[in-house]
């Protein structure tokens, strides 16, 4: 009798953890979808001026609007696409009506093109500002002489370009041959479903262990009985 309780109690303790860590992974999940709606929202949104301090954690994807002139110097940074291959970012600085300097995400070109001349002078861009958050402890320092960075740093990237670290990611063309990429939330995982039909998958499974168990403790014991 006292085995049979132990298993008991053992496997409805297990049982009652895995069923929280899956109910924990729906909470998480519907957290995680409603901050994903909320960033789809700020970066549909209609676009507005840059507000004058720019809050990188308030003000991210925010829509903007930004009339003024496209400066000839830019930094290349080093991606890959899907189906199409290597290529660069093309990061300018961009002067405001109001004398601001900022950077702008131009997009996508080709490594075969990276030193093309590309259209600068007056403009109009529509985008969002962005934060990129792509720094890591193995990401390499930029190749200052074949001006190739492997990552967006916008506060190094400021100083190198002589402008105020706020970035515009552009969704409207600046060029023929650069290719926007504009921010959305695709790159935001959200693993918290599969996390939860695991821990779930996992309870049905020790709830049939714990019951197989049971079953063969009790029979055994009958068995001895007899």
């Amino acid at each position: 009798m006292r085995r049979i309780l132990f298993l008991l109690i053992f496997g409805l303790s297990g049982l009652v953890v895995l069923l929280w860590l899956g109910s924990w992974q729906m909470q998480r999940l519907a957290w995680k979808r409603a901050i994903i709606q909320e960033i789809d929202a700020r970066v549909a949104a209609d676009p507005v001026a840059i507000p004058d301090h720019p809050d990188p954690a308030g003000d991210k994807y925010l829509a903007v609007l930004v009339h003024g002139t496209l400066l000839p110097q830019e930094l290349h940074v080093l991606v890959s696409r899907k189906r199409i291959g290597a290529g660069y970012r093309i990061i300018a600085p961009f002067e405001m009506a109001d004398g601001r300097r900022i950077l702008v995400d131009r997009g996508f070109t080709p490594t075969a093109r990276k030193n093309d001349p590309r259209t600068i002078g007056e403009m109009q861009i529509t985008g969002n500002l962005h934060w990129p958050d792509e720094i890591d402890s193995f990401t390499p320092e930029p190749q200052m002489q074949g001006n190739i960075w492997f990552a967006r740093d916008v506060p190094e990237m400021a100083d190198a370009l002589g402008t105020d670290p706020v970035m515009v990611v552009a969704r409207s063309h600046t060029d023929p041959a650069v290719t926007p990429l504009p921010v959305d939330s695709s790159a935001i995982t959200n693993d918290h479903l599969q996390y939860a039909i695991t821990w779930f998958s996992l309870a049905l499974v020790w709830s049939a262990m714990t019951a197989y168990f049971l079953w063969r403790t009790r029979a055994n014991a009958e068995s001895n009985k007899t």
